[in-house]
């Protein structure tokens, strides 16, 4: 089977400027209207069947928003800086303004319903499978200030945090930097080419020559980049204040249906067990043929150098067959719904020029089908970063059956799913080895997720929260950001990174920085990551783990992340102990590599 490279989403949307997609803009605003309506004529004698009518509703006109964004942010990933999509966008983020004021009102009617009313409604056969959604959007409600201010603020984000989120694409897509390969022959790459070979390149130098110019790259950008980020964290902060709070992880806490001692109790244990990851980049910088046992930022995911040994690449088939065997080995649904994802092109996979940075999964409501855009280069950790976001699109799968509020799940729960995917592929790759100097370098490439989530992303939440911290009390420079960055990564790399291997401007050249509908898109991760070891322990145990996993993920928009562990893996979030058992597998790993690596 010769799988496509490309994507397939012609049957969303023909394109950009299509008659289908303005009726679908149309629809979609008609629609709003009428949800508009529906909801400001229930009352606290409506019936129960006119209430759920309107939530019905409510729900169609989300999926319908939710599909025209898919598209255009498709579009515009592939398409990468083309202007085209700007003025969808606006008009979209208009739309998502009024349907947000319509969903508002709804919230507030359920916040004013009399607690009898509310249990009675709650006690409706047809209002079970959306009982936890009608409670937390009732309890949320409740914060919620007068329609005409809500309004007035949903439209000034419009300007504000939304714009300076669109901005910052702006910049990003119009920057370019050189790098000298090892032969001495320069290229001129995009700022997402760059991105993607910095995880990748073999030579040292000329990853040591990538990373100069593209850290100058960006602190060319830093000043646009500096008011970026600080307007669109005032636009945020000013909105919680406005709703009564000054603590900034309050809505990151809440979008994740997430408890702040969980949050505390996951990363002082990761903190606990960052020395493990300070000797495997140790042993690392050795066998990259570093100059000290400390490595660089570009150094965090290049392959390691086993003498005799050639690392293999993949091709995008192998990768593909690859994947769907070792998913069926946990489970055949996964492994046949992996086959159905390559079969009908819906991975947008090839390496060419005019692409986004990243990758991602997205759901298409309309369809009920999911897409994928990553760009392949060949190596093992590309056939894991399409596990990974296969992972994503088999937990919406499972979903496509329950009401769109149950689709909803958060950011942390979203990453266990994609993490368990990749951990199985990773686990296959170590164990297929046909020889030590191979499984040294699949024990490296499993152990990139280890250290981005412990490390890199640490670093990220460090830097975020004190940014947060400092730019309630006003605007930060360049330098201030620079300075802060760079502490952030001393802390949580703890020395394994060499004073000049820092990556002082990695604030500007990450992407989730500047996200705007998800503050604090770093912790998930770490969450998911952590999480998914616990699913994957347990998944050993169970005599039927595909319908134990599923009716897991079919629970994940339907308590909170502390309820979904208690339920389903009998553990307490809020405790150490089951942070540091993920911990604890990750330190199998690290002693095998080292023991592997001891005479290198």
């Amino acid at each position: 089977m010769s799988y496509s490279q490309k994507w397939n989403i012609d049957n969303v949307f023909p394109g950009i400027d299509s008659k289908e997609l303005e009726d679908a803009f149309l629809k979609a605003k008609d629609d709003i209207n009428k949800d508009q309506r529906s909801v400001k004529q229930l009352t606290a004698d409506s019936s129960n069947e006119d209430i759920l009518k309107a939530a019905d509703s409510l729900q169609q006109t989300e999926g319908q928003l939710h599909t025209i964004g898919f598209y255009i942010n498709a579009w515009a990933s592939v398409n990468y800086g083309k202007p085209e999509a700007g003025p969808k966008f606006d008009r979209l983020s208009k739309l998502d303004i009024d349907f947000t004021a319509v969903e508002q009102s709804w919230g507030k009617f359920l916040a004013a319903l009399d607690e009898q009313n509310f249990k009675e409604l709650l006690k409706d056969p047809k209002s079970k499978e959306i009982a936890f959604i009608l409670e937390e959007t009732r309890k949320q409600a409740s914060e919620l200030l007068d329609d005409q201010t809500e309004k007035l603020i949903n439209r000034f984000q419009a300007d504000a945090l939304h714009a300076w989120s669109a901005h910052y694409d702006t910049i990003s897509s119009g920057l370019h930097t050189t790098y000298r390969d090892q032969h001495g022959i320069s290229h001129r790459v995009s700022a997402g080419q760059a991105l993607n070979l910095l995880d990748g390149i073999k030579n040292k130098d000329a990853r040591a020559d990538l990373m100069k110019n593209y850290e100058k790259m960006w602190g060319e950008a830093e000043n646009l980049s500096a008011d970026t980020l600080n307007h669109l964290a005032g636009a945020r902060l000013t909105e919680y204040q406005a709703h009564g709070t000054n603590d900034y992880l309050k809505k990151p806490l809440e979008l994740n249906r997430l408890s702040k001692a969980s949050l505390n109790a996951m990363w002082t244990t990761v903190a606990k067990n960052e020395g493990m990851l300070v000797k495997f980049f140790a042993r690392k910088a050795k066998l990259l043929g570093l100059n000290s046992n400390q490595i660089s930022w570009q150094d965090q995911t290049a392959p390691v150098q086993v003498p005799g040994y050639q690392p293999r690449t993949l091709t995008y088939d192998q990768a593909a067959e690859f994947i769907i065997k070792n998913f069926s080995m946990y489970s055949q649904k996964m492994g046949d719904f992996a086959r159905h994802a390559f079969e009908n092109r819906w991975i947008e996979s090839e390496d060419r020029p005019g692409k986004q940075p990243g990758g991602w999964d997205e759901s298409i409501p309309a369809l009920k089908e999911d897409r994928i855009f990553l760009t392949f280069t060949g190596s093992v950790n590309d056939a894991a970063t399409i596990a990974h976001e296969l992972g994503h699109a088999f937990h919406s799968h499972v979903l496509y059956d329950l009401p769109q509020w149950r689709q909803n799940y958060a950011m942390n729960v979203a990453e266990t799913a994609s993490t368990f995917a990749e951990t199985i592929i990773n686990n296959a790759n170590v164990q297929a080895a046909k020889s030590d100097a191979e499984k040294i370098v699949l024990l490296d490439a499993k152990m990139a997720n280890a250290t981005a989530m412990f490390m890199n992303i640490r670093a990220r939440y460090i830097f975020e929260n004190a940014f947060y911290k400092e730019r309630q009390k006003g605007v930060l420079t360049p330098e201030q950001l620079n300075q802060m960055m760079v502490k952030a990564q001393k802390e949580a790399f703890a020395g394994a990174l060499s004073d000049q291997g820092v990556h002082p401007h990695f604030w500007t050249s990450k992407l989730h920085f500047f996200i705007d509908d998800v503050p604090f898109y770093n912790f998930p991760y770490t969450f998911g990551y952590l999480f998914s070891l616990g699913i994957f322990a347990w998944a050993q145990k169970q005599d039927d783990f595909q319908e134990s996993y599923i009716a897991l993920l079919r629970d994940t928009a339907n308590m909170s992340s502390e309820d979904l562990a208690k339920k389903h893996l009998g553990v307490d979030l809020t405790k150490e102990d089951f942070w540091q058992a993920g911990a604890d597998l990750i330190k199998k790993d690290v002693d095998e590599f080292l023991a592997l690596t001891d005479n290198l």
